[in-house]
């Protein structure tokens, strides 16, 4: 008994240690970055709040089963072969005309658009797992060709919708820190990319709805209905949410992770209609679907926010939920058909030019 009690106190010890010094972890946000955050509309009993209620807990009746199905898992989570992806040029990207927008999704949510002549980059993850750790946790599926940092062009802006591993992820910040102008990010999460080496000067943080101009394109942070946090102990101290970007004749709308809200209408309210929008549709299940839309609502998202056209995201790359690794894509193009919402299909690591570029091929039967 002694024994066993002191094993306990050792991996108490070690994993408080761990969440306290772990640089992947991330940091709290001080002085004026805490200001900001405790002044927010959106931030109340310590916590950042969803603008509609969001339960995020299972019974007791469903733990025992949902464990055991993460444990078991499902037939078909992921890929039985290897990925053949598109390779990526990034001069060819870089040397795109201004006058066309364009992009390149290569897998999950990392995404490059170039846009006006400036390029983009979105939730970028690069690193063979979405995990604290380098060990353990939900790991990349098998491709031919995986896209890293230094692959990339010079980067004049990186957006954030928020701090989870799949999302914004350690080894990758590092490694661009010296390869982008401007990093913009929700309320919070600037304290994680400080930690990480990049000066204060480059980052911009930012509340829902409010807006911002970059190098002649127009910005603006809006809600989704999500959740944060790295730590144990940090749930919602930092905010989530979605992008606008708007240049000199294309919008486009980046969602983030989102349970379905009314705040998508709002959004194309306000902001729409999107010549382009990427769309969250994956992870999801009926337990924690308030965090996750399930495929058809996804479908139902690209007409709330009036998109002209839609990318399926958040899919592709890793398997963070309870279906197989192609069913969300299948099951949001049925219902976009039968909604009359428009999409395209890229292959991982293919660049598509908006309105010249239809790629519908579906490349996943394949796998």
């Amino acid at each position: 008994m002694v024994t066993l009690l002191s094993v306990v106190l050792v991996l108490g010890l070690a994993g408080t240690v761990f969440f306290a010094y772990a640089p992947q972890i991330g940091a709290t946000a001080k002085g004026q970055r805490l200001a900001r955050v405790q002044g927010s509309p959106h931030f109340a009993d310590g916590t950042f709040q969803n603008s509609i209620p969001t339960p995020m807990g299972f019974s007791a009746k469903e733990i025992p089963g949902l464990m055991w199905k993460m444990i078991t898992g499902v037939k078909g989570q992921t890929p039985e072969r290897t990925i053949q992806t598109q390779p990526f040029e990034a001069g060819a990207f870089q040397q795109l005309p201004d006058s066309q927008t364009a992009f390149t999704w290569f897998g999950h949510s990392s995404l490059l658009l170039r846009i006006d002549g400036k390029t983009l980059l979105f939730d970028p993850v690069f690193s063979p797992r979405a995990s604290m750790f380098s060990f353990m946790g939900p790991k990349h599926f098998p491709y031919d060709r995986h896209m890293e940092a230094e692959a990339l062009p010079f980067v004049d802006a990186v957006f954030i919708s928020h701090d989870h591993y799949d999302h914004l992820d350690y080894e990758t910040m590092k490694q661009l820190r010296s390869r982008v102008s401007q990093f913009f990010v929700p309320l919070g999460v600037g304290a994680h990319l400080e930690a990480w080496g990049i000066p204060a000067e480059q980052i911009t943080e930012m509340d829902w709805w409010e807006e911002a101009a970059f190098d002649g394109l127009d910005l603006a942070f809006t809600p989704s209905r999500h959740f944060s946090g790295r730590g144990l102990s940090n749930r919602n101290t930092t905010l989530w949410g979605s992008w606008v970007i708007k240049g000199s004749s294309d919008k486009v709308f980046f969602s983030g992770d989102s349970g379905y809200t009314p705040e998508f209408a709002n959004i194309g309210e306000r902001h729409g209609p999107f010549d382009l929008a990427f769309i969250e549709c994956g992870q999801y299940n009926e337990l924690w679907s308030s965090i996750h839309m399930m495929p058809e609502e996804s479908a139902q998202a690209g007409l709330d926010v009036k998109a002209n056209v839609m990318v399926p995201i958040h899919w592709g790359k890793f398997s963070l939920a309870l279906h197989t690794w192609e069913d969300p894509v299948a099951r949001m193009t049925a219902e976009a058909d039968r909604l009359g919402q428009p999409y395209l299909l890229p292959e991982v690591g293919q660049t598509v030019i908006l309105g010249s570029d239809k790629p519908a091929k579906r490349w996943w039967e394949q796998f």
